[in-house]
Order: structure tokens, then sequence, then C-alpha cells
């Protein structure tokens, strides 16, 4: 496990601490590390400063999806709350996915 990774991991835990957040986790893309933030409703302003602090951005941000409104961030329901994906932009890209046949 790199450092960032484990950065990232521990920031992710002290994310769920937060009021509205209800579990946070890192999950991998094919080639990026994705932090995904399941809210009580709306992603909360102070949690999102939070995330920038860490160079982790909303993904239609970073995937160029700004069509999708708002932060870009919220890719749908999780029971009565709402799930976001954030990229790691330090990390970009150099994680490798392998296919196995």
């Amino acid at each position: 496990m790199t450092d960032r990774e484990s950065d990232l991991r521990a920031f992710a835990d002290r994310l769920c601490e937060c009021d509205g957040v209800e579990d946070a986790f890192l999950a991998k893309s094919f080639t990026d590390r994705i932090l995904v933030v399941d809210a009580e409703g709306d992603l909360p302003a102070s949690v999102r400063e939070r995330l920038d602090a860490r160079d982790v951005r909303a993904a239609g941000e970073v995937y160029g999806a700004e069509e999708t409104g708002g932060a870009h961030s919220f890719v749908g329901d999780v029971g009565d709350g709402t799930r976001h994906h954030f990229v790691d932009v330090r990390t970009r890209g150099d994680l490798q996915s392998y296919v196995v046949e």
C-alpha cells in the first residue's frame, strides 16, 4: 500500500465521523483511485472543502461531465441517502488494471 493510499484510507475513516456522512471508502476504477462518499442527503459543503484540500475532486469535473449539474459527484441513491464519487487527482492514471482470461 502506498503512502497516498494509506493517507486516503485514514481520511475516509475520518470523513465517516462528519455530520451528514454515512460512509466513505476507497475504490478503484481502471486507472484511478476513487473515494466514495455516502451522505444522508446533500453532501455538506464542509466535506467538499475537506475533499478539495486533499486533491480529491468530483468525478464529473475530472472526467468532463459538467452537464450533470451541481458539484458533479452525485452518482445515485443509496437507501435514503446519496452516493458521490471523487477522484484522487494526485495519482490519476497511475493505477493499472488487468484483464484476466
